[in-house]
């Protein structure tokens, strides 16, 4: 038994986006199709009732559709990953027909923009050497803990590894300003997250309009040698404008999207 997998909601005159040979999520050889109603139409594909999700190729194929339409310049409402419906009727009804007004006013609002975020990761030997050469008190109880034995240090080292979190702590929020300060005069709108990753400084995502792509893209490669050394920047993109369908849907985009 099969029933619909929803991956987002686009306009009904970009249906004509290449999808099919496209693996879909939990049935890699099912076509992605769309399933129209009105001026809007939902991507969706046929999935088996009889398997959970979640494994990484289902993320994998339901991230590869929506930035397929993003890269095709066309405006997509993600839904959350896992998102089924009965059937195709269903999904014309339940959710497109309901939410129709919603839906045309947020593609409306992300036409001619994509997503791009920035991963931005430290090296941190070469920031801790900045901090040593920039903070001499800090330099210097290291050199005094150095001759000491562990115990009579024990609150020495304390305060010393507060000291350099909080001087690294303060070149991290410089520099997501800077990140800030570079990228967003390009971008339309821009969120701001903390860093999933162990020595991650700030992950950024930013609307960018299709028109101010390269724009974009040349400050991102400014900014990546600006900080060359110091930093390592993954920009990935265009991407589905994750990060920005909840504020284009208003209240509606946390039910659906």
């Amino acid at each position: 038994m099969c029933a619909c997998y929803v991956y987002g909601v686009v306009r009904e005159s970009d249906t004509a986006t290449a999808l099919g040979d496209l693996p879909a999520v939990g049935n890699p050889n099912a076509p992605v199709t769309f399933v129209p109603h009105r001026a809007i139409a939902a991507v969706v594909s046929e999935i088996p009732t009889d398997r959970p999700l979640g494994a990484p190729e289902d993320l994998q194929a339901h991230a590869r559709v929506l930035n397929t339409l993003a890269a095709a310049e066309a405006p997509v409402l993600p839904f959350r990953f896992g998102t089924v419906v009965e059937d195709a009727q269903s999904v014309a009804e339940n959710v497109l027909a309901s939410g129709y007004d919603a839906f045309v006013a947020a593609l409306e609002r992300l036409k001619g923009c994509a997503q791009f975020t920035l991963k931005a990761q430290y090296n941190q030997e070469a920031v801790l050497r900045e901090v040593l050469d920039e903070r001499p008190d800090i330099v210097k109880l290291r050199e005094e803990l150095e001759k000491l034995s562990g115990e009579a240090g024990y609150y020495q080292r304390i305060e010393l590894g507060q000291l350099v979190a909080e001087a690294v702590a303060a070149k991290g929020d410089a520099d997501a300003a800077l990140v800030q300060k570079c990228l967003a005069p390009s971008a339309v709108a821009t969120a701001v997250s903390e860093s999933s990753s162990e020595d991650g400084l700030v992950d950024a995502s930013f609307l960018v309009e299709d028109a101010r792509r390269t724009d974009f893209e040349e400050a991102a490669e400014d900014l990546a040698r600006r900080l060359h050394g110091r930093l390592r920047l993954q920009l990935l993109g265009p991407l589905a404008p994750y990060d920005f369908v909840a504020n284009a849907m208003g209240d509606r985009g946390e039910e659906e999207g």
